[in-house]
């Protein structure tokens, strides 16, 4: 199996370094394209694939075609490569907002399309992925397309009505946690620890918690119990967030979030 890449910037390389090292596919059979040139080179350097910056030439050669592009080039992208596709091309997307009926009446005929929203932990190969497809995509299509999405991290197929809702969970999310772990940090400084160990406490708490949560299936709540013993610093400390509507505020952040995600393009 061929699989190309128009774009191949951070989250393209990510991807492409979790397939090879996975040995999912040889780096002979992955080809990549860009308008930049230096990011073509680096990928050369760095992942020893094939690179053009012929457009028309990863959907010719391919059977994936992953648009990793800024969502605002994806329409102007379409038109240049959609005489080139054939009935068997499968499309993937990696863009929030773009709707599969968007893009199927931006390539003016029947097409294989799936949507995936990755994020960017994929670059340390912690990413979590959602998948929607239409129609004309058959079961071990979007197998194939998930294996390479697992190479990266965890992968989960949704309706497309959820795909908004995912930019907002898991998508734009890691920035909330980079600006938690950021607090924490500088409340550790403020409280007189070096700053490069700050950063270091919080992140690792960070980590160990959503570890500690996946891994014991417990409710939030029940682990957050845990932690608060009575009349103890935990407690207080939660009163605290919960008196600035530390939750309040994550939920109405997300829901502009999504909101925002219906509109990006």
């Amino acid at each position: 199996m061929k699989l190309g890449f128009i774009g191949c910037g951070n989250m393209a390389q990510a991807i492409i370094k979790g397939i090879i090292d996975s040995k999912l596919l040889p780096k002979e059979d992955i080809i990549a394209s860009d308008n930049f040139e230096p990011c073509l080179d680096k990928a050369e350097e760095l992942l020893g694939i094939q690179t053009t910056i012929d457009n028309k030439k990863i959907v010719e050669d391919c059977e994936i075609v992953i648009l990793a592009i800024k969502p605002q080039g994806y329409f102007e992208i379409i038109k240049e490569i959609s005489p080139s596709t054939s009935k068997d091309t499968i499309i993937v997307t990696i863009a929030p907002g773009i709707t599969l009926a968007s893009l199927e009446k931006a390539f003016s005929k029947e097409i294989k399309i799936i949507r995936t929203m990755p994020n960017t932990p994929s670059i340390v190969r912690e990413g979590m992925t959602a998948i929607c497809y239409n129609s004309l995509v058959e079961d071990n299509e979007v197998n194939k397309v998930k294996e390479l999405f697992e190479a990266v991290g965890a992968v989960e197929i949704v309706p497309e009505d959820l795909m908004d809702v995912v930019v907002a969970a898991s998508g734009s999310s890691p920035a909330y946690v980079f600006m938690f772990i950021e607090a924490m940090a500088d409340a550790a400084v403020l409280l007189g620890m070096d700053r490069k160990q700050a950063y270091r406490f919080a992140s690792q708490a960070v980590m160990g918690s959503a570890k500690m949560l996946i891994e014991t299936g417990k409710h939030p709540a029940e682990l957050k119990d845990m932690v608060c013993s009575p009349a103890g610093a935990t407690i207080e400390a939660v009163k605290t967030l919960e008196s600035c509507e530390l939750r309040s505020s994550v939920i109405k952040a997300m829901v502009n979030c999504a909101n925002r995600s219906k509109s990006i393009t």
